[in-house]
């Protein structure tokens, strides 16, 4: 099987001759992008499986790359920024990112991530070959059609905003859901309140779900950003 394609967006070429020798190394494909239109050209001509942006390009921000790239495909992005704060993070990952990696990085992390999306792709390819409605984590599984989740084979006992934040975490396996997100999506809206309502609900949510909700093994919390449901062997 071909190794997944990467297109790295990067106008610093010391960064990104070192994305490009780290992906070379461990035997990845991958196409290089100077700037942003070039980028939302080669993303549209050569359909790489995942995309690796600075938000810092010289003829246009990394978010409106994101946004066009969103209007006609779902491939992952992961942002590379120099850009630490929660707001930067928050404004890419609503506007479509799946991840957001802060420069400097290490390799080792810059890797890791990768192998986290390519695994998320894989799991979206076998769902749609199969055309599975059970979801199946670790111990934790979801019959989406009877709207029944399980832990080790004893059905939760969730209610019913606890059910409905659980399906939308688990069909975004690996990606970091925002607050706006995650309450747009509930609640249709995304006010301070909801955001307060979200962090109760997650708190029951987990009781039910983790073994040691002091120590989560299957929600992750970014604080200040959001969610995001981890892959459990």
């Amino acid at each position: 099987m071909n190794s997944p394609v990467v297109l790295v967006t990067e106008d610093d070429a010391p960064v990104r001759n070192l994305i490009v020798t780290t992906l070379k190394t461990h035997e990845y494909r991958y196409l290089t992008a100077n700037n942003g239109a070039e980028a939302v050209m080669m993303a549209s001509s050569h359909n790489p499986d995942v995309l690796f942006l600075d938000l810092g390009l010289p003829d246009m921000d990394g978010i409106d790359v994101i946004r066009q790239i969103r209007s006609w495909s779902n491939m992952p992005i992961i942002v590379i920024s120099a850009r630490s704060d929660d707001a930067d993070k928050i404004e890419a990952l609503d506007a479509g990112a799946d991840d957001y990696l802060t420069k400097p990085f290490s390799v080792e992390e810059l890797l890791a991530r990768l192998r986290v999306t390519i695994r998320r792709l894989a799991l979206i390819s076998a769902d749609k070959g199969a055309d599975r409605s059970v979801y199946a984590n670790g111990k934790l599984t979801i019959d989406f059609s009877a709207g029944v989740a399980c832990l080790d084979g004893e059905e939760l006992k969730l209610t019913s905003m606890e059910y409905k934040l659980l399906c939308l975490l688990a069909r975004n396996t690996g990606k970091v859901l925002t607050h706006t997100y995650i309450t747009q999506s509930i609640w249709g809206r995304s006010w301070d309140n909801d955001v307060a309502s979200l962090r109760v609900f997650m708190t029951t949510l987990r009781k039910k779900i983790e073994p040691r909700p002091d120590s989560p093994k299957y929600i992750q919390t970014h604080i200040g950003i959001g969610y995001r449901m981890l892959k459990v062997d």
